[in-house]
């Protein structure tokens, strides 16, 4: 079975979806999965570099209160699904072209570091605040999940990547995704949102169901 997420890394209900499908996918031990990211820029016109996070606040939210206020709600979801939302380290919003670009890079076969490094990627920037335009931060949260530093630094260096990322937006636009996490299963059954791990399994279900009648 094959599953396309489409998200981004400062996507929080993105955040709280991955650790909702993975407990999914851990309730049908027996079920071959393959995950693939598919990069999707919330903020696609995002400076190169990123702008404060009391900036963004301000346009986004009307202000850093309102933000926090916004965010208060998540919080207590994210808690009751093991993670800690840490929003007032929160320092930048990023560009997330290069935190998409290694997502790619870790999931070539010889490395099958993709999911890992997605994990790491989230919680780095909603529990530690690190700032993801930073090369040697992306050098060390991908290093914390196993990829060589070196190689890491070398591939940021250049532009390998950055054409698949801008790909996986306008494929995404195509399907009419308009807001992630997103997923897409093979035979056109899709989920969209942060959805209870209840309507994973559904889907799951519903997937493998479809195969057998095939078979």
């Amino acid at each position: 079975m094959i599953l396309d997420v489409y998200a981004d890394v400062v996507c929080p209900w993105c955040y709280v979806g991955e650790r909702r499908l993975e407990k999914a996918l851990a309730l049908r031990p027996g079920l071959e999965v393959e995950r693939r990211w598919r990069p999707f820029q919330l903020q696609p016109g995002m400076p190169e570099g990123g702008i404060p996070w009391d900036v963004y606040a301000r346009r986004k939210f009307g202000g850093e209160l309102n933000a926090r206020g916004s965010f208060a709600h998540l919080t207590a979801v994210a808690e009751s699904e093991g993670i800690r939302f840490d929003f007032g380290r929160v320092a930048s919003a990023p560009n997330t072209v290069d935190a998409h670009r290694l997502i790619l890079f870790a999931g070539a076969p010889e490395r099958g570091l993709q999911w890992p490094l997605v994990d790491a990627f989230f919680e780095a920037y909603f529990s530690d605040g690190r700032n993801l335009n930073d090369h040697e931060e992306l050098v060390a949260v991908a290093a914390g999940a196993g990829l060589n530093a070196e190689e890491v630094r070398r591939y940021l260096a250049g532009d390998e990547g950055k054409a698949e990322v801008r790909a996986s937006q306008e494929d995404a636009y195509a399907k009419g995704v308009q807001g992630v996490p997103f997923h897409a299963f093979d035979g056109g059954r899709t989920v969209s949102g942060a959805q209870p791990v209840e309507e994973f399994l559904q889907a799951l279900d519903g997937v493998r169901a479809g195969h057998a009648r095939v078979e």
